[in-house]
């Protein structure tokens, strides 16, 4: 296969087993030598920061001289994005290369458990020297839960999502997620976890948590984060106070592994981190934020920020499986005005159907046919954020910064 053939292939496979289980990822990796098993890896799950945090992680580790990999999902700027090296993507060569291997195996396994098996083969290809690796959903039954013992456990702030696969409660969740850890890993988690969650959390294992009374925000804004942390400075281009929660619980876990890190690579690494769509500044003149916020965890987040812009319009998404209601009623009474789309996404909420929940919280609402309509009804609005899918983020976010920077 090339690289188009193997996308198409790829899109023909379930997103989703019939059954949970990693009986079909064990027997893939098997026929595939079990790349895994000779690397190291830093394994983390969440609700919602873990992309921020492994990114931070990544860009620290690869500061201070690791060939890095970075496993995530999904993927914002191109398919490619997921599987990256010190920043740079999976080539489309090396791709189809081993999407071909995979195939080879005839083990019938879903989209998720194939690009897994394809990162683990390229990270052992290219001698990484280690992995920074984000689950897709849950945890236990999560295809990325084939790695060995790694060297940590990091587990990011959890709130109800997925609850068709997950559980309906908090404790529920945190325990799937909690699947990763494993004995013999340091474990981690953040300052600002749930009370239930981190119950579960610690019954697990003895947990390492940032200590927030060493913290000292010096600023927060558009131009990113500055802050002390036990009394060395930190700046970050990642937007939004809640990323100093991501970066504390990157420079903690950078701390408890046994690898050789100075002072100074982690001050870069938290410097240079930079993940598309995580209340990204896309333009400044109107100013554009485009975020993912898509459950009432990130939306609770992302209201911190609305709050400090009130009055600003809106062009919002989302996904008919999320918890829309809660989410919407979290950040629109901040807006002035909101324009609903329908993502290009079988899974996607109606633009007609996102207004009827929407019109509660914000008196202007109105539909676009399509994402051009929707950012043409923006124009002269000084401040504008788009949100509700990391989807929307994707198939927006090209087109919003040619818009944009064209007025």
């Amino acid at each position: 296969m090339n690289y188009i053939e193997s996308l198409e292939y790829l899109k023909g496979l379930p997103r989703f087993p019939t059954h949970a289980g990693l009986e079909r990822i064990k027997e893939l990796m098997s026929l595939l030598g079990n790349p895994q098993n000779d690397m190291k890896f830093i394994h983390v799950a969440g609700t919602n920061g873990k992309g921020s945090v492994c990114t931070i992680t990544a860009s620290i580790l690869s500061s201070a001289g690791y060939k890095t990999g970075l496993y995530i999902s999904p993927y914002i700027v191109c398919f490619r994005e997921r599987i990256q090296i010190d920043g740079e993507y999976i080539s489309e060569e090396d791709f189809a290369y081993l999407a071909s291997r995979v195939k080879e195996t005839g083990v019938e396994v879903t989209e998720f458990e194939f690009i897994t098996a394809v990162a683990f083969l390229y990270y052992k290809y290219k001698g990484c020297d280690i992995v920074v690796l984000e689950t897709g959903l849950g945890g236990r039954f999560d295809a990325t839960n084939v790695c060995v013992s790694p060297l940590a456990a990091v587990i990011t702030g959890i709130g109800l999502d997925h609850t068709a696969v997950l559980g309906d409660s908090i404790s529920a969740i945190a325990g799937e997620k909690c699947g990763i850890i494993k004995q013999g890993s340091r474990v981690l988690t953040t300052y600002n976890q749930h009370p239930e969650a981190l119950e579960v959390i610690k019954s697990q294992a003895e947990v390492i948590i940032p200590d927030v009374n060493e913290l000292k925000v010096l600023s927060s804004g558009l131009t990113g984060n500055a802050f002390i942390y036990k009394g060395i400075e930190y700046k970050t281009s990642l937007l939004g106070e809640y990323q100093i929660e991501n970066a504390l619980l990157a420079i903690e876990t950078i701390k408890a592994i046994p690898v050789k890190v100075q002072p100074d690579h982690i001050i870069e690494g938290v410097a240079k981190a930079h993940f598309p769509a995580r209340l990204e500044l896309i333009c400044e003149k109107p100013v554009v934020l485009l975020d993912g916020a898509h459950n009432p965890h990130g939306a609770a987040a992302l209201a911190k920020v609305l709050r400090e812009h009130k009055g600003a319009a809106a062009i919002i998404g989302m996904m008919a499986d999320k918890n829309c209601e809660e989410v919407l009623s979290k950040t629109l009474p901040y807006l002035s005005k909101v324009i609903t789309v329908t993502v290009d996404n079988p899974r996607a909420l109606s633009a007609t159907e996102l207004v009827r929940i929407a019109i509660k919280y914000c008196p202007d609402v109105m539909a676009a046919k399509d994402t051009d309509e929707a950012l043409a009804l923006t124009r002269g609005e000084s401040e504008v954020f788009i949100f509700g899918s990391l989807y929307l983020a994707s198939e927006i976010r090209e087109k919003a910064r040619k818009f944009y920077s064209s007025l």
